[in-house]
């Protein structure tokens, strides 16, 4: 029977197919009856490409129904949430200029370039018009005309941004979106109107540079949120301010660890006394378990010749983030932004033979690298930091083991500091790459074959490797489930070219090593930020800076508490005593918000009995212990893996 000329047939992802009119939009074809699509649908994949719901199809197709639990479907939600508070600025303040408004991970937010910042008075207000825009169901349609057009237009409307946009951009054709008045530049897609978002927030405002550089003006960002309920926006703003609560920021500065002062300057950071023996406890149980898996540790200047920079190639792919070279007598000398180059000038120090191989040299090397103002955040971003750094030198046939190793190498040290769950990514070849398509088969082969070899999940991330050679990346999820990037594994076949690296193979030929370039932690400063968050602060008993702290009811107890904590000392253990006239709340209270471990409450009876009334952070009481129970109790703490490696 011949096909009617007037009707199409689209393909659902479930494999069944139906037979819908030529013209009709993606909604009504999803539908399959001529009606709307559910409102739980915001877009459409047609023929795999991401497109509005109002889109008219004219032939086959293939059809996906895009809904807020996918990560498309929460990005074109957010994007059209970012233009709804984009048109509430606009009609509140008619004076500001739009900028550039993209959704990001749980959020959007938007630039504009106004007076003067925006007040949380200014907040309140603009939210109000949003949902008074949402109220309005305004739907939002897609126009498309060419980009001399839309540079008229624009320019004619006073948004001198937009206009600097479409100067910049290659397409001779713009699209633009429209809901009610308001028009704004926009590739799309979005969701069908503006009642489709049921709940939106307004979180807060910020400076930021136009296009990020702090040479151009200064615009006045606004941060926000949407989901498709209240109730999903409720927790989410109750996750938003656990995260302030665990903000390492300003836990770092009420339990005295670290500071970050302008006299000094951003990026740079001061480790207090207690933060820099949780950093010593930690830097002690990286070097104990190199050392346990056949690392020799090395240490490297802060500085070095130009001309090493240049033979590293990081002149050529990484200058921007160096910072401004010095002038030593004659020559030309680099702050390091990376520890190799001194690695492989080690390795080249003597002959090697393949017997030698694999070498690995690890080192918690610090770096400097010139990061603009605007991205600097605590100790996650920084200018100085320590990396715990490592890099292997092995044969190509040594590849798959050596990673093997330091995959499971990581996730003990990892699981020891508390993280459990991860996040693996495999990337692969770029297109501006180094190396023969054969070697990147072998590597990328290599590491896929260490993953599996370890039963564990992962994503190939294509075209992502760095230039020199393919990785994998390792994510953990913190008690609150965010992800964050610490580990890296990168096999690399750039460096040994460029510095002329060789080894004697058993044919008795000099052959050309692979280097492997390692980071567990990622830098120290980081991954203490991202612990610091992750426990809140409470740090577990192992890593505190004060396992114990001696509370005295009167001072008729002082001489005991003194006792109590030399015992405490001479077994290893981290104490303190409390010996101020205070009352004995207010030290309980200073102590559980010092986070220490346990409060060992001192009064007459203790002192009669020889104990001391243990108390938990949390509150528990724990009751009454001799001192060397004390003492077990503290050790138990320590992770077993520890011990037993």
């Amino acid at each position: 029977m011949p096909r009617d000329s007037k009707q199409i047939q689209v393909t659902l992802p479930d494999g069944t197919s139906r037979m819908v009119p030529v013209g009709c939009t993606a909604a009504e074809a999803l539908s399959g009856s001529g009606g709307a699509a559910s409102r739980e649908v915001l877009a459409v994949k047609l023929n795999g490409v991401l497109t509005d719901l109002s889109t008219v199809l004219t032939g086959d197709a293939s059809l996906a129904p895009i809904t807020f639990e996918s990560p498309e479907g929460q990005d074109v939600y957010r994007h059209s949430s970012t233009h709804i508070m984009a048109q509430a600025v606009k009609e509140v303040f008619p004076t500001a200029q739009l900028a550039i408004g993209p959704a990001i991970e749980e959020g959007f937010y938007y630039d504009f370039a106004f007076e003067r910042p925006f007040t949380p008075e200014d907040l309140d207000k603009i939210e109000a018009r949003a949902h008074e825009i949402i109220k309005a169901d305004r739907p939002f349609k897609r126009m498309e005309m060419s980009r001399q057009d839309a540079i008229r237009f624009f320019r004619q409307r006073g948004e001198s941004y937009k206009v600097d946009i479409l100067e910049h951009i290659e397409d001779q054709t713009a699209s633009l979106y429209s809901q009610g008045e308001f028009v704004d530049l926009c590739r799309g897609p979005h969701v069908p109107s503006t009642g489709r978002v049921t709940a939106l927030k307004l979180l807060s405002g910020a400076g930021a540079y136009w296009r990020g550089d702090e040479r151009n003006p200064m615009l006045q960002r606004i941060y926000g949120t949407s989901f498709p309920t209240q109730a999903a926006l409720d927790a989410h703003l109750a996750k938003l301010e656990e995260i302030k609560r665990r903000d390492h920021r300003k836990l770092g500065k009420e339990l005295d660890l670290i500071t970050m002062q302008d006299e000094i300057g951003p990026g740079l950071v001061l480790w207090h006394p207690k933060g820099a023996l949780i950093r010593l406890l930690i830097e002690n149980f990286w070097r104990e378990q190199h050392l346990q898996q056949g690392y020799e540790l090395v240490y490297s200047p802060h500085i070095a010749r130009l001309d090493l920079w240049r033979t590293s190639g990081h002149l050529d792919y990484y200058r921007e983030n160096m910072f401004v070279p010095m002038k030593v007598e004659a020559s030309e000398y680099q702050l390091k932004p990376m520890n190799c180059p001194f690695h492989i000038m080690i390795y080249k120090s003597h002959l090697r033979s393949y017997r030698d191989l694999p070498i690995r040299y690890g080192e918690l090397g610090t770096v400097y690298r010139y990061e603009r103002t605007g991205v600097l955040h605590g100790l996650l971003r920084v200018r100085g930091f320590t990396q715990d750094d490592a890099h292997l030198f092995c044969r190509p046939d040594q590849i798959e083991a050596e990673v093997g190793r330091v995959l499971d190498f990581t996730f003990f040290v990892l699981r020891t500091f508390g993280f459990s769950e991860f996040e693996l990514y495999l990337s692969t070849r770029p297109e501006k790459a180094v190396g023969s398509t054969e070697r990147w088969a072998q590597a990328t082969s290599a590491l896929e074959a260490a993953l599996k070899g370890r039963g564990v999940s992962y994503r190939i991330d294509p075209g992502e490797g760095v230039f020199y050679g393919p990785k994998v990346d390792i994510k953990i999820k913190d008690v609150l489930g965010r992800a964050w990037q610490c580990s890296t594994v990168q096999v690399d076949f750039n460096n040994p070219e460029r510095f002329e690296l060789a080894y004697i193979g058993e044919d008795g030929k000099p052959h050309q090593p692979i280097m492997i370039h390692r980071a567990l932690m990622g830098s120290i400063e980081r991954f203490f930020g991202i612990l610091l968050e992750h426990y809140a602060g409470a740090f577990p008993t192992w890593l505190a800076p004060v396992q114990a702290k001696a509370l005295c009811i009167t001072e008729k107890q002082r001489n005991y508490a003194e006792t109590v904590v030399g015992q405490l000392k001479a077994a290893g253990c981290r104490a303190e005593a409390d010996l101020r006239n205070e009352k004995i709340g207010f030290k309980i209270r200073e102590a559980e918000k010092a986070k220490i471990p346990y409060m060992l409450v001192i009064g007459d009876r203790e002192v009669e009995q020889g104990t001391v009334a243990v108390r938990g952070r949390s509150g528990a009481n724990l009751g009454s212990m001799a001192v060397p129970a004390v003492i077990d109790l503290i050790r138990a703490d320590l992770p077993q893996t520890m011990s037993a490696r």
